[in-house]
């Protein structure tokens, strides 16, 4: 069922074997595996089902440089959903070199390898609508696919690892009304947590305390807690939670918001082609099940440990857009249409050119003497991502002179000076706003460095192009953009030392044993890889686990009443504990 707390009576207490606390990817992900069981599950969701100025506003806070961070109430949608509500829609697992632990990268290392996740990844990638669980185009495809470029063959680099895309799937709209039809979840919607609240001893949740904007207040109890609200936000309740931890939960050791990573990106130089055009092929190609999937360059794994670089992967891209030297009309009527494109995506159309009467009216100028290549594209927008269910994933442009430029993705590495902390000022519910101190380190700069050189060396010892590029300007360049997109990484680590990390191997909060954190908050390490695929395949190994635990909180009952856990998943009877 799906209930507003506006309507609750005031100071209502609500139970559940498990409360979820966020209904994005990871929550909603975690809630469906519990259709059908005996076990309740209480699911919170601060806004409804469309996005709300006021509850949008919750997010709002501080960034130590608006150079390198945008806004944190940017990226993110405080609603039913999430921020699949306006993903992209990329999908990729992340590499077996990611979960190890690399002496060249600082506290880099999972407490388990890739394999521990490997069975849950499939029903994450149908979960997420990407198709098979197929990251080749060697497997993907009978034919392996078109080559990225004829003739590419590299000791360095790979071009036979995929993206796919997914529609992209907004959870809350796919998967809402499974929620409301199973009688034994419960989707609380303008439910905002305003406080964790731990019994005396420090070592167990008590209750949640939960607000509306209108001023009601509701407790939610459980016997699992599980904290599914995203990087920023999970950082946010653990330390504004001081009442019997003074510090914040799980902060012992002064590691909450720490390690706090995004992705390095950006895009740079003037690739020329020395093959004929048709030689190229840069764009989607559609799978058996009519997915969208994209080939990478991506840095090899043992060229990376030999070379002591961090995961990078590249992609051929059209010239910069704010540059009307390009002469594309296309690329002109998108930088012209920026002002009606959603903010995650016209920053990127933003370089460090001030925009000027003469540059507009060169972008003016290629679209008058191109007309019909602009309609063209204009309608392909129009019928392949407006009106299309499984949208058309992003801008190709052909080039007709073979040129392109590089558009690179890049692991950050976890350094903990990089951290959100608390800020001073406070939101509409008196919690502490965030203050945001992104900050990345000369590591991410060599691995950008380098690894670029080392595919403009493969460019030309192969024979299939020049790039030129500055290598003055790369650490501009990556960080052009600041903290790429909503990638909010790291800041509730996964380990198996209390002294460096917030969660154990299984997601639970060190120290407090019914506290749980779903999402990429807990990733030790960021990967290349845009991190939601990565995000359902841990919820659902989550999922499963507290399957097992409510079933066995319930086989002791039966043996030992006195060790029944406080929520008695009474929810849907109307009762209180």
């Amino acid at each position: 069922m799906i209930l507003d707390t506006n309507n609750l009576p005031e100071g209502r207490a609500l139970s559940a074997d498990v409360c979820i606390v966020g209904a994005g990817a990871a929550g909603i992900s975690m809630a469906l595996q519990f259709i059908g069981s005996d076990i309740e599950v209480l699911l919170l969701e601060s806004g409804a089902f469309e996005e709300e100025p006021d509850t949008q506003a919750l997010y709002a806070g501080a960034v130590a440089s608006e150079l390198l961070h945008s806004p944190p109430d940017r990226y993110r949608q405080r609603r039913f959903g999430g921020t699949t509500t306006i993903w992209g829609g990329r999908c990729m697992p992340f590499d077996p070199i990611d979960f190890e632990r690399r002496d060249y990268v600082a506290h880099s290392g999972w407490p388990f390898a890739r394999e521990v996740l490997l069975p849950y990844y499939p029903a994450a990638n149908r979960l997420c609508e990407a198709g098979d669980f197929s990251y080749t185009a060697a497997a993907s495809f009978r034919d392996g696919g078109r080559p990225m470029i004829e003739g590419f063959e590299s000791c360095c680099f790979s071009s036979d690892t995929l993206e796919r895309f997914s529609c992209p799937t907004d959870f809350g709209a796919r998967y809402g009304e499974r929620l409301r039809a199973a009688p034994n979840i419960t989707v609380l919607l303008h439910a905002n947590v305003s406080a964790i609240r731990l019994r005396a001893a420090g070592d167990r949740v008590a209750s949640l305390d939960v607000r509306t904007l209108g001023g009601k207040r509701v407790e939610a109890r459980a016997g699992h807690y599980v904290l599914a609200a995203g990087g920023l936000e999970v950082a946010r309740l653990l330390l504004a939670s001081r009442d019997i931890q003074p510090d914040g939960i799980g902060n012992q050791h002064d590691l909450v918001g720490r390690y706090y990573m995004c992705h390095l990106a950006g895009t740079i130089g003037a690739l020329r082609i020395l093959k004929p055009a048709s030689a190229v092929h840069h764009g989607y190609e559609i799978s058996e099940e009519g997915v969208y999937c994209r080939r990478r360059l991506a840095l090899r794994p043992e060229t990376q440990r030999a070379q002591r670089l961090g995961n990078f992967v590249a992609r051929l891209h059209h010239p910069r857009i704010t540059d009307p030297a390009h002469r594309s009309s296309v690329l002109s009527l998108l930088y012209l249409a920026k002002p009606f494109i959603p903010y995650e995506y016209s920053k990127r159309l933003h370089g460090d050119e001030h925009a000027t009467l003469a540059g507009w009216l060169r972008h003016l100028g290629n679209v008058v003497t191109g007309p019909f290549e602009a309609l063209a594209f204009a309608w392909h927008l129009l019928r392949d991502r407006k009106l299309a269910e499984r949208k058309f994933p992003s801008i190709i442009v052909t080039s007709r002179a073979n040129l392109y430029s590089i558009d690179f993705h890049a692991e950050q590495q976890p350094e903990p000076s990089s951290r959100v902390l608390l800020d001073d000022a406070r939101d509409a519910l008196g919690m502490p706003r965030l203050r945001i101190d992104w900050r990345y380190t000369a590591g991410d700069v060599d691995t950008v460095q380098r690894a670029i050189a080392l595919l403009a060396a493969e460019f030309a010892r192969t024979g299939v192009g020049r790039l030129d590029y500055d290598t003055a300007t790369v650490e501009a360049e990556m960080t052009r953009y600041g903290a790429y997109g909503g990638h909010h990484i790291g800041t509730a680590r996964m380990g198996s030392d209390p002294r460096s990390s917030v969660v154990d191997s299984d997601c639970r909060v060190h120290g407090v044993d019914n506290l749980y954190i779903a999402g990429s908050a807990t990733f030790p390490t960021s990967s290349q890889a845009n991190p939601t695929l990565t995000v359902v395949a841990l919820s659902l190994r989550l999922a499963a686990q507290l399957r097992w635990l409510v079933r066995a909180d319930a086989a002791a009952a039966i043996i030992k009443p006195s060790a029944a856990p406080a929520a008695a998943g009474a929810l849907a009877a109307g009762a209180t504990p």
